[in-house]
């Protein structure tokens, strides 16, 4: 009878046994496969968007939505942060920037020196994302490669949505650009450039430097229609007396002068180095700088 007893509790003493051990292993298993799914979620929630290859218009995108939506034009989109349904990211060139990566609607991207690319983390916040406005796609998106690696593709979670990294950089419009091709935030600040599809600084040979780190010009607005100048000569006197100096573009020029200046066309003077300071735009001949309010001319830019 003890003998009997015994047998049985040396059973229940296997079984339990081997059901903890079920117990146990289920239990690692649900957990891993838990913290696959988080790990492939990351910290950005890219699990939600869908990737396609080419463009928009290929892969039939709706008219108007996406990057299409006029509320997604750079200058619209600093009034709000705008989380379009659909990006298109497209290797391309933009003026003098080649290669740069433009969006569906033709805009320039840019990247910021003040940002990190590991861990990607933006540094642009308030009045900076105003002038700036960041590249965001909304969750459950879609997202067109036309010529970029999916690779050095990421993002980071902003304003209820993710905002685009290229090659580990945030990535953003500047609210300055009017029209498709614009590139006028490349150099600003020397901070602020195009970004190539790898996520470096696109090439466009001298930077525009014709703003602040916010991108802020003063009293610089350029009519769109205005034809830009390649060069100009600049008087020490008023009403083009030599000594003279000739002066050509593209970019920004350091020169030092006060009197008039003889140009055909459109391009910006400033009081300091390096294009900073106090900024005039200037079309067509100065016979007088100090009738349009200017002493010393220390630099200008070609816009050409």
């Amino acid at each position: 009878m003890i003998n009997n007893i015994r047998g049985y509790v040396s059973m229940f003493r296997t079984r339990t046994t081997a059901l903890v051990s079920l117990a146990t292993v289920a239990t690692l298993l649900l957990s891993g496969c838990g913290g696959n799914d988080a790990k492939d979620e990351g910290a950005t929630g890219a699990g939600e968007l869908s990737f396609q290859k080419g463009t928009a218009e290929q892969n039939n995108a709706p008219a108007q939505t996406g990057d299409l939506a006029p509320d997604a034009a750079p200058t619209a989109a600093a009034r709000k942060p705008v989380a379009r349904k659909w990006v298109q990211l497209s290797a391309g060139r933009a003026g003098r920037l080649d290669p740069v990566v433009v969006n569906g609607a033709g805009f320039t991207l840019y990247r910021f020196d003040k940002d990190t690319a590991d861990p990607s983390k933006s540094n642009c916040s308030g009045e900076c994302a105003t002038t700036w406005p960041p590249y965001l796609v909304a969750r459950g998106g879609k997202v067109f490669l036309d010529g970029i690696d999916k690779s050095a593709i990421g993002f980071i979670k902003r304003d209820g949505a993710l905002q685009v990294t290229i090659g580990g950089w945030p990535v953003y419009l500047f609210n300055k650009d009017t029209k498709a091709g614009d590139t006028n935030g490349h150099g600003v600040g020397g901070t602020w450039f195009g970004v190539t599809p790898d996520g470096e600084k696109a090439d466009g040979g001298q930077p525009g430097g014709d703003a602040d780190q916010s991108g802020a010009d003063v009293g610089a607005d350029v009519d769109p229609a205005a034809s830009p100048a390649g060069s100009a000569t600049f008087f020490q006197g008023a009403n083009f007396a030599d000594p003279s100096q000739g002066v050509a573009g593209p970019g920004c020029r350091n020169v030092r002068f006060s009197g008039s200046i003889q140009v055909s066309g459109t391009l910006k003077i400033w009081d300091g180095p390096d294009c900073t300071g106090n900024v005039k735009v200037v079309d067509g001949n100065v016979q007088d700088l100090s009738a349009i309010g200017f002493g010393t001319v220390r630099s200008v830019r070609f816009l050409g």
